[in-house]
């Protein structure tokens, strides 16, 4: 099943997603903030914080602040590699997983809401 949508109906589910996430989920995270834990939730692991940097084309120093608030805020957590002390290796959470999917069902019931015609296949 596909979804044609034109733009403003793909950004209104996304407002429409992120306004519920705000009011429901909890956290209120950065646009930044959240790619990174989409990045890190979606994708496979190992996840570093120079692979992070270099993957979304920042520095370092602005993954770091990310992580430390997604990290006070229990969604992530980071490691010494053993194998490579220089590197830091990002960890998923428990309470990390459930924020993403908690997302992932808004989104999914904002856009049950959608109008039917614009569904095909």
């Amino acid at each position: 099943m596909s979804i044609d949508l034109k733009p403003s109906q793909a950004l209104g589910l996304w407002h429409a997603a992120t306004l519920a996430q705000l009011e429901l989920v909890g956290p209120d995270l950065t646009m930044r903030q959240l790619v990174i834990l989409l990045h890190i939730y979606l994708k496979p692991p190992p996840h570093t914080v120079r692979g992070l940097a270099a993957r979304l084309d920042v520095t370092k120093p602005v993954i770091t602040r990310a992580l430390d608030t997604m990290g006070n805020m229990g969604l992530v957590r980071r490691v010494r590699d053993e194998r490579d002390r220089r590197n830091v290796i990002i960890k998923r959470t428990v309470e990390g997983a459930l924020f993403v999917e908690k997302i992932g069902d808004l989104i999914i019931k904002e856009a049950a809401k959608l109008p039917r015609d614009g569904v095909t296949g």
